[in-house]
């Protein structure tokens, strides 16, 4: 079993990667197929990239809600996560829209992210029969008991969500998001517990036959399925046992002044190290559409704005202007902050990080696309020739289809609130969330 490793909020640019031969605690968002089953469709807890929304409030959330704030047109769902936190009564999904327009590219609202939360009474009920079962625990336990002792060892998974995060089976035979039930109960409170959990999924699960929301532009539906994110050992170099390091000759010296220039012009490029680390992070799973790490750090794109306000430059002694004065500089840490990211306006918590959206979902995104297109050999003439007739009409038009995102963060309120607009507890909600785009230059 590999080691688990946490990243480190300080970031510098001298920073060697993360420690090879580990797993982290990001789960990995990867492609898993296209969901052709209804039931699926309709599932809220059932992740999914592109497709029509699986709306999980009772009541239908505002249409408008999946428009661009720059075109006003509906955009397309671009991830659907089924995401509840650990000891929740909230059923809770997040869903990412995101505008194809070129006009609307590097423009803010183009990219939006909401979070819905769904009070499960029958799941809350659980909880509070858990909470009572622990605390019976701790009055019956003896004063001599030895405080030091692991009678029964807690094993920790991401979030405490482990592989349920995007909706997908437990690897062992109970639910890790489910609290413990006695070992000792009866058959038929088995049964009962497993109808409850029927119903938990079955409550998930709302659909809207006429609705606006379904009339809405969208990508061919695909599984998102959920892996941890594994960072392999480095290599070992394979240097022969009879190597030996010899010093240049004279003659090499007088070559190495001789491509002086060529070194100089190297050295001059500005070479973006946040960048790079980011790509070398990712070609360990270079399939992975998204990042799931809740209240950790994301992984920044480049040097801009965006890391600039999340990966602030310390505050640092100015430079000495005479040699007597000549010191070392330290290299440069930037701690991770989020300070520059609005609060949440219902609750005023603070946001913080859930998940990043990766390159390699616009090219998902973009091969369903075209294998959506219509094939014109099975159509009428007349349905031909209109097919037709769209198509050279969209390939006229300025505002052609791309987007040109390097990622996309999703910031989500800390508590994870449920209220009203005048802030009073509430059953369900629908609210949006704060995204940063940090855009492929």
């Amino acid at each position: 079993m590999p080691a688990r490793v946490e990243d480190d909020d300080d970031w510098s640019d001298s920073d060697d990667e993360v420690i090879s031969g580990v797993e982290t605690d990001v789960l990995l968002g990867v492609p898993d197929g296209s969901v052709d089953n209804e039931d699926d469709l309709r599932d809220v807890a059932v992740s999914r990239i592109g497709g029509h929304p699986a709306l999980l409030p009772s009541s239908e959330p505002l249409f408008p809600s999946s428009h661009c704030n720059n075109c006003s047109n509906p955009m397309e769902l671009l991830i659907q996560i089924w995401c509840p936190f650990e000891d929740s009564p909230m059923d809770r999904a997040l869903y990412i829209w995101g505008c194809a327009r070129t006009t609307c590219q590097k423009q803010s609202g183009s990219i939006r992210a909401w979070r819905a939360l769904r009070y499960n009474a029958t799941y809350a009920a659980k909880l509070e029969k858990s909470k009572a079962r622990k605390d019976a625990q701790k009055k019956a336990a003896t004063p001599t008991a030895n405080p030091f002792s692991m009678q029964n060892p807690v094993t920790f998974t991401p979030f405490g969500l482990g592989d349920q995060i995007f909706g997908q089976s437990a690897s062992n035979s109970s639910d890790p998001t489910l609290p413990p039930e006695d070992e000792n109960k009866s058959d038929s409170e088995s049964e009962a517990s497993e109808a409850d959990e029927s119903l938990i999924t079955a409550m998930a699960s709302v659909t809207f036959q006429e609705s606006a929301w379904i009339t809405a532009p969208s990508y061919p539906p695909i599984y998102l399925s959920t892996v941890a994110e594994y960072i392999p050992p480095e290599p070992k170099p394979n240097i022969p046992p009879s190597a030996r390091m010899e010093e240049p000759s004279d003659d090499d010296k007088q070559g190495k002044d001789a491509s002086w220039g060529f070194e100089s012009y190297e050295n001059a490029l500005k070479v973006d190290s946040v960048f790079d680390r980011f790509t070398k992070r990712i070609a360990h799973t270079a399939e992975q559409c998204l990042r799931y790490d809740l209240k950790g750090t994301p992984l920044p794109f480049a040097s801009d704005k965006v890391f600039e306000s999340l990966f602030p430059d310390p505050p640092q002694d100015p430079l000495p202007i005479t040699k007597a004065a000549f010191k070392v500089v330290p290299e440069v840490k930037h701690s991770y902050n989020t300070s520059s990211i609005p609060r949440c306006p219902v609750c005023k918590s603070s946001r913080v990080f859930e998940c990043q959206l990766m390159p390699n979902l616009i090219n998902i995104l973009r091969d369903t696309a075209k294998e959506k297109d219509i094939d014109v050999r099975n159509l009428t003439d007349e349905q031909r020739i209109k097919a037709v007739q769209e198509a050279l009409k969209r390939s006229k038009e300025p505002d052609s289809r791309c987007m040109e995102w390097g990622t996309c963060m999703v910031f989500s309120c800390e508590k994870d609130c449920c209220l009203s607009d005048d802030g009073k507890g509430v059953n369900e909600c629908w609210r949006e969330e704060c995204v940063l785009v940090q855009w492929d230059e």
